[in-house]
């Protein structure tokens, strides 16, 4: 089957109309119209019933849209999968959280180039519930993740568990800068700083509400390694007496990809958290 003619039928689920999948695909309407009716021949059965509100799911679309959905999936994996980059035997596609790139994504990415020399890497940085979307479809094959969505078949494994910790630059505590770390820190935080759930400065990624406590001040929650140099340097101090919260990293992948490639690689993973461990020497 045409992968498009998929495709077309997702469009048209999504946008509700013939006329709206045409806009959105960039193709006209009778060529819509045309994709929808050689699916419906290559299956036998009709898929959509049309009206002047635009196009209404049969029983058999229904069914179809799950079947419609892995099969652009797969395609979609098959096609950055293939073909293996001159040199390499196999290919492993990770991912982890914006917040986790630097350092953790990135030192495995150095490890894996030492201990699986002749693996070609993927990496993709994004959102957590994109992640878990993309390890559920088998796109990924592993994701570093901050609060893993169990489902079934999903191997979990805590690497560490981090801190956040209350800073402030200079004396004063203002402005608050409320970082959003996640479902889990709202609520802990929410709880113990109830007076502090609404700030006038409201920041879901970390890197950019720590560059603008650094140059306008305030206080603000972030993670221990991150902020460990300015604390070091004295460009940021700890609030004395401020709750803390736990931040842990966790390995997500599914079991199926329990593998002797991805065995390597995620020994590799633990060999680089170790490493970032020692102390300096």
């Amino acid at each position: 089957m045409d992968i498009e003619l998929a495709r077309t039928f997702l469009e048209i689920v999504r946008s509700g109309s013939f006329m709206a999948a045409a806009e959105r695909l960039h193709v006209t309407q009778t060529t819509v119209t045309a994709r929808v009716h050689n699916l419906e021949g290559q299956l036998g059965c009709r898929l959509f019933v049309r009206n002047r509100s635009g196009a209404r799911l049969t029983t058999n679309g229904e069914q179809f849209a799950t079947h419609a959905s892995q099969l652009v999936r797969t395609w979609d994996a098959a096609r950055r999968a293939l073909p293996l980059p001159e040199g390499a035997g196999q290919v492993l596609t990770l991912g982890g959280e914006v917040s986790l790139w630097n350092p953790w994504l990135l030192n495995w990415l150095s490890a894996l180039r030492e201990a699986c020399p002749n693996v070609a890497v993927r990496a993709e940085v994004g959102e957590r519930t994109t992640l878990h979307e993309k390890l559920e479809q088998s796109v990924l094959d592993a994701a570093l993740v901050h609060q893993p969505d169990y489902w079934p078949g999903m191997q979990v494994e805590q690497l560490m568990e981090e801190k956040l910790i209350l800073v402030r630059r200079g004396a004063e505590e203002a402005p608050y800068v409320y970082v959003d770390w996640g479902a889990d820190f709202r609520r802990q935080h929410d709880s113990a700083w109830p007076e502090r759930a609404r700030a006038a400065i409201n920041v879901d990624l970390g890197p950019l509400a720590l560059r603008y406590l650094l140059r306008h001040g305030g206080s603000g929650y972030f993670r221990t390694r991150v902020v460990q140099p300015y604390l070091e340097s004295g460009e940021l101090e700890r609030v004395p007496a401020a709750p803390e919260f736990s931040y842990p990293v966790y390995l997500v992948y599914a079991r199926e990809q329990n593998s002797e490639l991805t065995a390597s690689a995620f020994a590799a993973l633990r060999a680089s958290l170790m490493e970032q461990d020692e102390p300096p020497k």
